[in-house]
């Protein structure tokens, strides 16, 4: 039997604003924790390894705002298993970093710090979540890609950009939380005109059109409703006809998915896509673009109906056909909720785990 690792999780922010891809990484916490390993995700208040006479201002400020107030973890959002140690440090370099067998970069620019760190940090990994040249200079970014730090991917497409490089990736799928996003309404009780979207600032997240998307069906069905979630404030330009959900707790966000009939996953790239694999759990039959990340769970006709990114009038077409169609939306529905039963937690801890005792 495998001892305890030392494990250090390195994010790019603070945790106190909700986050997909933040939130894949306090679950590896927790269910490592579970398993018996000591772990710590380490939030930094600078991120830059450049930054400038005014970033160290900023960064100094923020710091000591965090320490004081205590905001920079997620407690507001997801829980956190205790036996996890959550750390504000002021930048990444490697004095502020704990000692242990295993340091994971989780965002470009935390892979450019770790792959500095010497052996007392632990052996280095990197867990890409996506392609973040939308964030970042792409000659830094695949930089990163090239370090000598051992990648993670949970999707396919990431995998091969990485063998694309010369890299190679450990492929582990994202876990699904089964138990907090469930089945609760039946299908056939669900009114089939309700859809549910995530609004996101971010232009890769495809929100505009979306909301184009829904502007269409609604012209053609006008007794359409529609529940919006994310992050940001209710956008002032919403028609009535449209609820939106500021940051929903996790018992309101699971409600949600449960009324929903319809899941519109609009995004023109998506390293996974958790929203959609969230509603199809919860019984939401999918209408999303064919990008990457969708691919690991929509397929066409079976467990989703998918259209180009970018098709607005295509993505309307594939939700008026389920609006109209109902037996058809809830067989889809049904062979997606079943599709994604193998995404559970337990199986993506266990290849984690194993990853992190990996040598070469």
């Amino acid at each position: 039997m495998n001892s305890g690792l030392k494990v250090s999780f390195i994010l790019p922010r603070t945790g106190e604003w909700p986050s997909g891809g933040l939130r894949i990484v306090y679950e590896h916490a927790n269910h490592l924790a579970r398993r018996g390993h000591a772990v710590t995700v380490v939030h930094p208040a600078r991120l830059a390894v450049d930054p400038t006479p005014l970033d160290y201002l900023k960064n100094g400020v923020r710091y000591a705002l965090r320490r004081i107030d205590g905001r920079y973890t997620p407690d507001a959002w997801i829980s956190i298993d205790p036996r996890v140690r959550l750390a504000c440090v002021p930048s990444l370099a490697e004095r502020f970093l704990p000692d242990g067998d295993a340091i994971v970069a989780t965002a470009w620019q935390t892979a450019e710090w770790v792959q500095r760190c010497g052996t007392a940090k632990g052996r280095r990994f990197y867990l890409i979540q996506h392609l973040e040249t939308w964030n970042g200079p792409e000659e830094r970014v695949f930089a990163t890609w090239r370090a000598p730090l051992r990648k993670i991917v949970p999707s396919r497409w990431l995998a091969e950009i990485a063998q694309g490089l010369g890299e190679t990736a450990i492929y582990i799928p994202y876990g699904l939380d089964l138990d907090a996003f469930r089945k609760v309404t039946p299908l056939e009780d669900r009114n089939g005109n309700q859809l549910m979207m995530l609004y996101h600032l971010a232009e890769w997240k495809g929100s505009a059109d979306g909301l184009e998307a829904l502007s269409i069906v609604r012209r053609k069905v006008p007794n359409v409703r529609v529940s919006l979630f994310g992050v940001p404030p209710r956008p002032a330009t919403l028609p009535e006809w449209i609820d939106y959900y500021q940051s929903p707790a996790p018992a309101l966000l699971r409600e949600l998915y449960n009324k929903a009939a319809i899941f519109v996953a609009p995004s023109r790239t998506e390293g996974w896509g958790l929203p959609a694999c969230e509603a199809m759990l919860c019984g939401a039959a999918l209408a999303a673009t064919d990008v990457d990340g969708h691919r690991e769970f929509a397929i066409d006709g079976q467990t989703a109906l998918t259209c180009p990114a970018r098709s607005p009038k295509a993505l309307a077409a594939n939700i008026l056909r389920l609006i109209q169609d109902p037996e058809f939306r809830i067989e889809l529905a049904r062979k997606g909720f079943d599709y994604v039963q193998q995404f559970s937690w337990e199986r993506a801890s266990a290849s984690f785990e194993k990853a992190l005792y990996t040598t070469s």
